[in-house]
């Protein structure tokens, strides 16, 4: 990625509290990378572009919606209950984080009431 990624407010801020969180070169705003005795800004947290090479490999991967967001992979998937996008490495995922517990819960349900009427059912059957 040579060319100079431009971020939108929201992207921006999304990163910049991933900076101030997961980076280890940036100590109270202040860059430990251009450190040469004068302390200097992060120059992540003052823009609006990925600047910083470390924070595109080493942090930003820890996103991984953002990560594809900005990065243009194909990860991106969308929930098919809620629309939202979310990030997955598998293909067979059909449902964002959120989702996917209320459904398996249904689903459950569903199950154990049917396997509960099957089995009085046969309790019933088997007293006539």
């Amino acid at each position: 990625m040579s060319a100079v990624k431009r971020l939108t407010p929201p992207q921006s801020r999304k990163v910049n509290t991933l900076v101030k969180k997961e980076c280890c070169n940036c100590i109270n705003g202040k860059c430990l990378l251009l450190d040469d005795g004068d302390e200097c800004v992060c120059p992540q947290l003052i823009s609006y572009s990925l600047l910083c090479k470390w924070f595109r490999v080493a942090v930003l991967p820890a996103d991984k919606l953002l990560y594809a967001e900005l990065m243009n992979t194909e990860d991106k998937k969308r929930c098919t209950e809620c629309g939202a996008f979310f990030a997955s490495s598998s293909n067979s995922v059909k449902y964002c984080p959120e989702c996917r517990k209320r459904i398996t819960r249904r689903q459950s349900a569903e199950r154990m009431r049917k396997m509960r009427s099957l089995l009085r059912d046969r309790g019933t059957k088997a007293l006539v």
